[in-house]
């Protein structure tokens, strides 16, 4: 369970970095810009607790990157008005469908 949670930040540390280069505007704004560096910081942090605990590097990685993507994509598209095409929507499903197929493997 505590794995758990410290991948949800790790995700919610990235998510909210992305998003923040976004807003950034090129590192001219301040704010966005040191929320960058701090949430990168703070992801790569969590994700490097994480595996040293010993939670796969596989897994780990493709939930990480899989569910920021994900995120990144709704928020851009509800937020930022940014395009979500249906084949966005596909590669998203897929890339998601992934991590399920790598957790599933590790199981067996």
């Amino acid at each position: 369970m505590v794995s758990l949670l410290i991948l949800a930040a790790a995700i919610a540390a990235e998510v909210t970095a992305t998003i923040s280069l976004k807003l950034s505007d090129g590192f001219s704004k301040l704010v966005p810009s040191v929320l960058v560096v701090i949430g990168y910081g703070i992801a790569f942090a969590a994700l490097a607790v994480l595996l040293k605990r010993g939670f796969p590097v596989g897994v780990a990685y493709g939930v990480w990157a899989a569910v920021g993507v994900a995120l990144v994509a709704i928020i851009g598209a509800l937020f930022l008005n940014e395009s979500f095409t249906w084949t966005m929507g596909a590669g998203v499903v897929l890339v998601i469908a992934g991590v399920l197929l790598l957790e599933l493997g590790r199981q067996h």
